[in-house]
């Protein structure tokens, strides 16, 4: 059985009580002490995530460093799908050799640089650079525009072709 280093990130609902997450993540760390070997184990704490998973704005980080195999991994990967307060979990393959991770400082993530601000990114910027464009031109599937397009082909006509007659010999010919 091959043996790797993985790190654990569990990210649980902040909205469960205290009882219930520590439940979760004693759970996570007994199995993962039955069948593999904690390196190192974190509580981040509770932290603002970047975008919004299941309406809530938090989770409570929980981190483990440890080696195992892959029946761990798919024991893991099972079980933590169908419980209950969990919001995402991510496993991830580490060298042996690698530092710990580290949490990221929260306020300086969420933070906007005043480099942003100048360079005009996002919802708020000034759109009137648009007005040196001219107009615009009507879209082909609009049907504004009845003109045929070049690279089209010719549209069926509603009369039928005239269908090519032989040229009748005139007698005494």
């Amino acid at each position: 059985m091959t043996t790797l280093d993985y790190e654990l990130i569990l990210m649980l609902d902040p909205q469960v009580e205290d009882d219930a997450r520590d439940k979760v993540a004693g759970e996570a760390k007994a199995k993962l002490e039955a069948q593999g070997e904690i390196k190192h184990e974190a509580n981040w704490g509770v932290r603002k995530m970047a975008f919004e998973i299941d309406k809530r704005g938090e989770a409570d980080y929980r981190l483990f460093r440890f080696a195992g195999g892959k029946e761990l991994l798919d024991d893991l990967n099972h079980s933590l799908r169908i419980t209950d307060g969990v919001l995402r979990f991510r496993i991830f393959t580490v060298d042996e050799d690698s530092p710990t991770t580290v949490p990221p400082d929260t306020d300086q993530i969420m933070r906007r640089d005043e480099d942003d601000r100048d360079r005009g990114r996002g919802r708020g910027r000034d759109r009137g650079d648009r007005d040196d464009r001219g107009p615009r031109r009507p879209r082909p599937d609009s049907g504004g525009d009845d003109r045929p397009r070049p690279d089209a082909a010719p549209a069926p006509s509603a009369e039928p072709a005239p269908t090519p007659v032989a040229a009748a010999e005139e007698p005494g010919a």
